[in-house]
């Protein structure tokens, strides 16, 4: 019988940041369990639990380990700092489980629930699974914030995301290794961001350890961000700080602008509560201003909590002693139980992706709220979504090629200049894409088919590179692509097989004798009848770094462009 006194007496938490990705601050603190090996015969965090688990000991041992958590926590003197605390699904089994016991431990220290974020993980066995979303059910019934952790290689994946309502996921390390390499990583990682957002989750990024995986993570719209880059776990709560000035220089260095953002004309400035506000000021409140049926609700940091609605208070209002009630102290002590949830998104999204999330949840909704690095900002109402939306499409219609839909010669320049500035030091790729016999194609096979071949071309690029590379449509056959923080090798590679799949599927679309001949016969431009071979299309890769001569980009490019007129394989320089 292993003496548990002992063993918790050896044990102590080390304490993580959890940062926001678009501000430095710090969000939360994840508790991570320490001294484990000085325990005999343990050799793992696994091991610990197990052991408890196979001596029915574990939710003794898990509010145990709790106190000793929350206990170091509440010496870190943060305002409204969040503890992420690792939870083993399979409490839930333990015939001596029950509810209340963290909010008795809580209350103790002087927290409150919002304080405190249960880590739940999506690894482990078919029971700690099975547990899995009855756990999640039952802290949020209790009041209290959950994240999914480990996302991404348990057996319920999607699933899970779709019915869990958990508040923040935790993507796995793994898919965040070596991440600004790997454009399958950041394809899947992008995809589980951008549903999860339109699900009104949060996501952190743990596990960060490089600049490059830090911007990428930041590029793709995590939102909080974990790892060594940040700080490494500490033992001593002193070292905990409300910035991180290495990660806040890393955001002023990046001069990377977004392609999409809320012009703020559009965020309406509706005055907020406070979550201590009387019930008689609240009635005060709607009195006095006949503009909207609801008001915003913050806590004592100006974060968002929800909005109340007049009609829910309206009963109270409007009864005969309602007013004198709400006079009375211990009965208007709280807002909490008339505040409801109303859908709100960070700032930094985006408008893209905040008109996105609007539509899929716009369900009975009055417009969005904004909220910034977590404090309540301001709101949109249906309106302004509607012209926002009606702009943005203008936008995306005038800046766009007519045909292949993508963004054309304005948005060329602007990524150009961004990439040339000064101080840029981030490796961008920029490739550009040339058709090679295309006019004798067109005056042969027509104008449809030379459109059908562009619109080919044009579908290949956006399947073979990543998500966050920025595709564009010159004009006729030239096409642009740029890429930001890629390895040259993988560039090459990426260029060197959308060139040749085009040279395969272009093929399809002349004629079986000219398929099979290899080639075509018209007048070239000097009205001389000649063989021209099948379509292919030529690239030329510049490299642009911190060391590169900008001023020699426009005769560098012209170089390789002819360079490259007619050759299977990309022709590349570093500028």
């Amino acid at each position: 019988m292993p003496n548990w006194t002992e063993i918790i007496n050896k044990l102590d938490y080390a304490f993580q940041p959890i940062i926001y990705s678009h501000s430095g601050k710090i969000y939360a603190v994840e508790a991570l369990l320490r001294n484990v090996q000085q325990v005999p015969g343990l050799n793992s965090i696994d091991d610990l639990f197990n052991l408890a688990f196979n001596d029915d000991y574990l939710y003794e041992l898990d509010l145990q380990l709790r106190e000793k958590a929350i206990s170091k926590f509440s010496q870190i003197n943060i305002d409204n700092l969040k503890l992420f605390y690792n939870l083993d699904n399979r409490i839930i089994y333990n015939k001596k489980y029950s509810q209340g016991n963290t909010a008795k431990i809580l209350k103790k220290y002087n927290l409150t629930k919002d304080r405190v974020c249960f880590e739940l993980s999506e690894k482990g066995t078919a029971i700690e699974q099975n547990a899995l979303s009855t756990m999640i059910q039952k802290y949020r019934d209790s009041g209290y914030s959950i994240a999914i952790d480990d996302f991404g290689i348990g057996v319920s994946g999607l699933k899970l995301l779709y019915f869990s309502e958990a508040k923040i996921i935790k993507l796995d390390r793994f898919f965040l290794t070596n991440i600004d390499q790997d454009s399958k990583k950041k394809l899947f990682c992008s995809s589980i961001i951008e549903m999860a957002h339109i699900m009104g989750m949060l996501v952190v990024a743990e596990g960060i350890e490089t600049e490059k995986e830090f911007y990428t993570c930041k590029d793709i719209g995590a939102d909080f961000i974990q790892g060594y880059l940040v700080q490494k776990p500490t033992t001593n709560h002193k070292d905990i700080t409300s910035n991180y000035l290495n990660i806040i220089t890393l955001i002023n260095e990046d001069k990377r602008v977004s392609n999409s953002f809320i012009d703020e004309e559009f965020i309406e400035e509706i005055p907020p509560l406070h979550i201590n506000t009387s019930l008689y000021d609240l009635f005060v409140h709607f009195k006095e201003d006949t503009k909207n049926n609801f008001v915003p609700i913050i806590d004592e940091f100006e974060n968002f909590l929800g909005i109340i609605y007049e009609t829910d208070i309206k009963k109270i209002s409007y009864s005969q002693y309602g007013l004198s009630l709400a006079q009375n102290k211990t009965f208007s002590s709280t807002l909490v139980k008339y505040i409801k949830p109303a859908l709100n998104v960070e700032i930094s999204w985006g408008i893209d992706k905040i008109l996105e999330t609007y539509n899929l949840n716009s369900k009975n909704s009055l417009g969005i709220f904004i909220t910034q690095s977590g404090k309540y900002k301001g709101f949109i109402n249906l309106n302004s979504l509607l012209t926002l939306s009606y702009k943005r499409n203008i936008e995306i219609a005038t800046n766009q090629n007519p045909l292949t839909k993508l963004p054309g010669n304005n948005q060329i320049e602007k990524f150009i200049d961004k990439t040339l500035r000064k101080n840029q030091k981030t490796i961008t790729h920029i490739i550009y894409f040339d058709f090679n016999d295309f006019k004798p194609f067109n005056d042969i096979y027509g104008f449809r088919q030379g459109d059908r071949a562009i619109l080919i071309f044009s579908e290949l690029l956006q399947k073979r590179y990543p998500k966050d590379a920025f595709i564009a449509h010159i004009g006729g056959d030239d096409f642009f692509v740029g890429l930001k923080n890629y390895d040259y090798k993988e560039v090459y590679h990426l260029t060197a097989t959308v060139q040749e799949e085009f040279s395969n599927s272009a093929k399809n679309i002349y004629t079986k004798k000219d398929k099979e001949n290899g080639f075509i016969v018209a007048k070239d431009r000097f009205n001389m009848e000649r063989r021209f071979d099948l379509l292919s299309v030529s690239s030329a890769i510049i490299e642009i770094n911190a060391k590169s001569n900008i001023s020699n980009f426009d005769n560098t490019l012209n170089i390789l462009k002819k360079a490259s007129k007619g050759s299977k394989e990309p022709i590349s320089s570093v500028l």
